[in-house]
C-alpha cells in the first residue's frame, strides 16, 4: 500500500472520488439562466426548447478548478448544445454549430474569439445520434482533453481558460431542440 501511495505522489496526480452532480430527480445543485427549458425525469436531465427558441443555460452552483466530467448525452435531429468549462467563454460543443452549420461535437468553441480554434478528430465515426453517447472532458489548467465513447478526440490548450468556475449545459437559441444528459459526475483532480 505504501508503494502505491508513493507512486501516486511521485506522479503528482491525486484524484478524488467521482461526485454525482445530477441527482436524477430534480435540479438541486443547479441554476437556470435564460428560459426555463430544463427538467429532470426518470434519471435524465432534459433541455428542451419550445417554439420561442430562446437560450437556456444550466449552471452548477458549485465551482470547480481541475476536473474530469463524465456524462452520457443523447439527441436526435438538429441540435446545438454544449458543456461550458468554468465559464461561458470556453465551451465543448455538442451538435450542429449555429455559425458553421455543421456538426462540431467535442470541438472547443471560444466565445471571445468567435470561433472554433481546432476541430475534434474522428467524431463522425463515433457519434451515435438517437442513442446514448459517453462524453469525458478533463480540464487541467488550460488544457482540455475530450473523449467520445471511449476514444480521445481532442487535446486542446485554451488561451482563455478560467482557473475556477461552474460547469454549464446549453440549449442554444434559435433551435427547437431537445438534449438529454444522465450519469453526470465530476472527479476533482489535484496535484
Amino acid at each position: 500500500m505504501k508503494t502505491l501511495i508513493s507512486l501516486i505522489l511521485t506522479m503528482g496526480i491525486l484524484h478524488a472520488a467521482p461526485e454525482a452532480i445530477f441527482n436524477g430527480k430534480d435540479l438541486t445543485g443547479w441554476k437556470v439562466e435564460g428560459a426555463e427549458y430544463w427538467t429532470a425525469k426518470d434519471g435524465v436531465l432534459i433541455g428542451q426548447s419550445d417554439a420561442k427558441k430562446k437560450h437556456s443555460n444550466l449552471w452548477t452552483e458549485k465551482q470547480f478548478t481541475d476536473f474530469t466530467l463524465k456524462a452520457e448525452f443523447r439527441y436526435e435531429g438538429r441540435m446545438d448544445s454544449g458543456v461550458f468549462v468554468r465559464a461561458f467563454n470556453d465551451q465543448i460543443q455538442l451538435g450542429i454549430s449555429s455559425s458553421l452549420q455543421r456538426d462540431m461535437t467535442c470541438s472547443p468553441y471560444i466565445a471571445s474569439l468567435g470561433k472554433y480554434p481546432v476541430e475534434a478528430k474522428g467524431v463522425d465515426k463515433l457519434l451515435k445520434e438517437g442513442d446514448w453517447n459517453r462524453l469525458s472532458i478533463t480540464a487541467k489548467g488550460p488544457r482540455y482533453v475530450v473523449s467520445l465513447n471511449g476514444k480521445q478526440v481532442l487535446d486542446y490548450t485554451s488561451g482563455t481558460a478560467k482557473e475556477k468556475g461552474p460547469i454549464g449545459l446549453q440549449v442554444h437559441q434559435g433551435f427547437d431542440m431537445r438534449i438529454e444528459f444522465r450519469n453526470i459526475t465530476v472527479e476533482a483532480i489535484g496535484d
